[in-house]
């Protein structure tokens, strides 16, 4: 036990050399590009923002106010950037401590980690469940799903300067290098960090959406495309050891990344359909340049030649058929038909791009090129080569499985609201008097399922319809045309935001008939997936009972069966926290899995849910493995689906290690989850009552200051970073989804970053601290021991105080009253940031009380030592916010205060990795 301690004690001075050595390297670029004077001014804010942290003494407050009142604009986006840079590195040392570890660990030759691929599939053998994963595999559907985010701060030309200094420190690890190579690595690490500071942190101008599906595509670069792959095969691999029933059993395609990028647009007008064929086509170049690039390499590796290796008929047809002419391949048939089938995926892209040339014909499809691939393969195995079977080309045939030509499966998403101002706009036009819109439910379902079995065409070609109309049904339009030209795998969802009530589903189902995606005769079939959205805490309680009265009708129910009989049902993370706050929302979300899963259960349904989280905590956050492994009993069952977003695709993906280990761990939780989910004990009556009583009165003092306080719009606008971070080129959609200030009508994502970036974090924590105090006052002498078996043995309430345990150490009271103190009425600052303080101090000693730790995350220490590691260089990010802030509201609005806003907000951000 000594020799593991000092082990991790070994490595972890192995992270703080690296953080040392990263920031001495940022602190000789400041010098060598600014002088001492600068670097100076730096360190001594730094030290002084230590000392407000550590003492919170009037005097340190005192010396950062009179520091910062007197520091020009300039100067102070300086410092802003200083902090920023460290930040950033401060991350990338991180990520490869992290890699450096499990590197350790597997060369050590360790029992695998919980939460890795490896003990997920050991764990399912050990329980003598290993008969049952084919099953799971052939029914699995397993989706991270990368979004646009409305906050993204992280620009393409910074994550590349990140990856280069990443790859640098990597090589350390990796590499026995000599003292010149030791030299020239610590001198190009010199020159990535001044490359890294010369870099423009900020946009110039706003991000548009195909600026979205490009920064969406540095990550298939980066990680995806090699590392699913490998995750497939190494997979293979873990299973064949376990039992050889599994030796050459290829996996089916359970598991890919997909994408809302480019076919959201909820609240998005510059999402169109123009742009949806533009994100295809972009997508299907991609996957196409990937499986070029690979078939390039296998290529030049079989170089076979006939005289030493047998082949098949198959492949020497292949080869034939291939054109390839060149005298130095003529008795090489394996590379000329891999030639031959380079050269029709070259001639795929440019017809895939409408830049058709003559010479080999295009694939049809990406089961043509999987076809062929497999006549590859079959000879290798056929003929005594198995092992070269097993190498680039096992890679190659995956990827083609996985990606086929369209890269991801799009997700298209739009409001209810929009769905039913069409659909009564074409019932207007096909039958006139007929007003939608003041038809009660029973009466639309009527109409709609009437229409939906009537042959005729609902759209007219001669009708003019209004503008919304026009570009809703050219949407769907465009949809169709994908399926016809990259396969139905291009686009398969349709979102529902919003959705409240069974005509919302039927509107999509009308409006899929109309785009020939929905066929009723001679028997239904639906191309499209229609998932609703249950988002507020109504929507969640109502989702189950409108999911039973959907499946009650038999045209639904018969369109479900030509999707496999599964219905996805999308769940709303953002907006049900920001409508009930942190517990509640967590709370209703659970229970609406359980009566989905019975009402699911009743009618034959499987049921695949889909977790709309955030990055934050606020948002659904937290890590992927706790929250899969502590949802309800049979809420998994092999489906999962769950949004990436912003700066957390960012810090899971851009690094290829990383990334690589984030997908391995959905697939082991995923099937931890299905497969041994039996052993979780399910929760008492009396824990179940608890947590009923702690949740109303959680949501009782939440909505009793957000909604129910006056002045807290106000309070929530002056106090926080709101307004500037709506004016930042930092996402191609608006803040808010209506011209207003209003809580209700802003958007779930900058809600949460306004109140991280000033510290407080209340989205993920408010009320607990009230709620728990009021069930002690009801059960004063059992209550405390209650909660504390319930931290213990209930998977759901253990996430839920670990997730909210990590928010509030990255909060820090002391420093978001800084940020009240921008409230301009003394009065309604007292009485909001009272309320805000004393629940602070409640929750975390309850969290205290219930956990037994005398310290914030003591049961974490990885998470201590980041916090311990980045907080010097935060709190300085946030103490310049404040001091900048003030400045531009009271009418100092020049550029370089405006920069420096943005700066800080970007900084911020970066620092604590999962803020919006």
């Amino acid at each position: 036990m000594g020799t593991m301690q000092a082990a991790d004690s070994f490595k972890d001075e192995l992270l703080g050399k690296d953080i040392r050595e990263l920031g001495r390297l940022l602190g000789d670029t400041i010098r060598a590009q600014h002088g001492d004077e600068a670097f100076n001014r730096i360190e001594n804010i730094r030290q002084i923002a230590i000392r407000f942290h550590r003492d919170e003494d009037r005097e340190a407050r005192q010396l950062l106010d009179d520091s910062l009142r007197s520091m020009s604009s300039g100067d102070a986006n300086q410092l802003i950037r200083a902090f920023s840079y460290f930040s950033l590195l401060a991350n990338i040392a991180e990520d490869q401590h992290h890699i450096r570890r499990t590197r350790a660990h597997l060369i050590a030759g360790s029992a695998p980690k919980a939460g890795s691929l490896a003990c997920a599939v050991g764990s399912v053998f050990q329980a003598g469940q290993g008969d049952d994963l084919a099953g799971f595999f052939e029914d699995a559907c397993i989706n991270p799903v990368f979004t646009a985010h409305p906050t993204e701060v992280q620009r393409k030309s910074i994550l590349n300067c990140q990856m280069a200094i990443a790859r640098l420190l990597g090589e350390r690890d990796r590499v026995a290098m000599t003292p010149e190579e030791r030299d020239q690595n610590a001198e190009a690490l010199g020159r990535g960090i001044v490359t890294l500071w010369q870099t423009r942190l900020l946009r110039t101008s706003k991000l548009s959406v195909m600026d979205e599906v490009e920064n969406g595509l540095s990550f298939f670069d980066h990680t995806v495309l090699a590392g699913l792959p490998q995750l497939y095969c190494a997979l293979e691999d873990m299973l064949a050891k376990h039992d050889d029933q599994w030796r050459d059993v290829e996996l089916p395609t359970f598991m890919k990344v997909g994408s809302w990028i480019g076919g959201d647009r909820d609240g998005n007008p510059f999402v169109t359909a123009a742009i949806l064929r533009q994100t295809l086509q972009r997508q299907s170049a991609e996957a196409l340049e990937f499986h070029i690039s690979e078939l390039h390499k296998l290529a030049s590796q079989l170089s076979l030649a006939q005289t030493h290796c047998a082949c098949s008929e198959q492949l020497r047809e292949l080869a034939e058929r291939s054109q390839d002419l060149s005298p130095h391949r003529i008795d090489e048939p394996y590379r000329r038909a891999l030639y031959g089938i380079l050269s029709r995926v070259e001639a795929t892209k440019r017809h895939l791009a409408g830049a058709g040339a003559p010479g080999q014909a295009p694939y049809a499809n990406a089961a043509a090129l999987l076809a062929d691939l497999d006549i590859v393969h079959a000879s290798l195995v056929g003929n005594g080569a198995k092992a070269l079977a097993r190498g680039r080309l096992r890679q190659v045939r995956t990827a083609v499985k996985v990606f086929g030509f369209s890269l991801a499966p799009v997700d298209l998403r739009q409001n209810a609201d929009v769905h039913e101002r069409v659909v009564g706009e074409l019932l207007a036009f096909a039958s006139p008097g007929l007003v939608y819109g003041e038809l009660d439910e029973a009466q639309r379902c009527g109409v709609l399922l009437g229409e939906l079995a009537c042959p005729r065409a609902l759209k007219s070609p001669f009708e003019v319809y209004s503008d919304e109309t026009q570009d809703e049904l050219a949407i769907f339009d465009a949809v169709k045309e994908a399926h016809d030209k990259y396969g139905r795998e291009a686009v398969t969802n349709c979102i529902i935001s919003k959705a409240d009530s069974v005509s919302d589903l039927l509107e999509v189902a009308l409006l899929l008939k109309v785009a020939g995606l929905l066929r009723i005769a001679p028997t239904p079939v639906m191309d499209v997936n229609i998932i609703p959205l249950f988002e507020t805490i109504d929507d969640l309680r109502n989702g189950p009972a409108i999911m039973r009265a959907a499946f009650g009708l038999p045209l639904y129910r018969a369109l479900l069966q030509s999707r496999r009989d599964v219905q996805e049902v999308m769940l709303g993370y953002s907006d049900s926290n920001k409508d009930g706050g942190f517990l509640t929302s967590g709370w209703e979300l659970y229970k609406a899995e359980i009566a989905l899963v019975s009402v699911f259960g009743e009618h034959g349904v499987k049921l695949q849910l889909f977790h709309g989280r955030g990055g934050s905590v606020g948002r659904g956050g937290g890590p992927s493995y706790e929250a899969i492994l502590a949802q309800p009993p049979g809420a998994v069952q092999g489906r999962i689906r769950l949004t990436e977003q912003g700066e957390v695709i960012t810090a899971k993906y851009a690094n290829p290690e990383v990334g690589r280990r984030n997908l391995e761990v959905l697939v082991a939780a995923t099937m931890e989850a299905t497969l041994l989910g039996h052993r979780q004990a399910e929760p008492s009556a009396a824990q179940l009552d608890a947590m009923e009583m702690l949740s109303a009165e959680a949501l009782r003092a939440y909505r009793s200051l957000v909604y129910e306080t006056d002045g807290f719009e106000k309070y929530f606008w002056e106090s926080t970073v709101i307004s500037e971070i709506a004016a930042l080129n930092i996402g191609s959609r608006p803040a808010s989804r209506k011209k207003s200030t209003a809580i209700e009508d802003l958007r779930a994502i900058p809600w949460v970053l306004s109140w991280a970036q000033c510290r407080l974090m209340l989205p993920g924590w408010f009320g607990f601290g009230s709620a728990v105090e009021r069930f002690l006052e009801r059960a004063p002498s059992e209550g405390l021991e209650l909660l504390r078996q319930m931290h213990r043995d209930w998977p759901f309430f253990k996430t839920l105080l670990s997730n909210m345990d990590m928010v509030l150490a990255k909060s820090d009271i002391a420093i978001a009253g800084r940020y009240a103190g921008l409230v301009s009425d003394v009065a309604l600052r007292e009485a909001v940031f009272g309320r805000i303080r004393a629940e602070h101090a409640r929750t975390i000693a309850a969290l205290k009380q219930i956990t037994g730790q005398t310290e914030l995350q003591q049961s974490n220490p990885l998470m201590q030592r980041s916090i311990r590691n980045r907080f010097p260089y935060i709190d300085p990010l946030n103490h310049v916010q404040v001091e900048l802030l003030a400045r531009f509201r009271e009418g100092q609005r020049d550029e370089a205060t405006r920069a420096g806003i943005h700066l800080s907000i970007n900084g911020i951000a970066a620092g604590l990795r999962n803020s919006g």
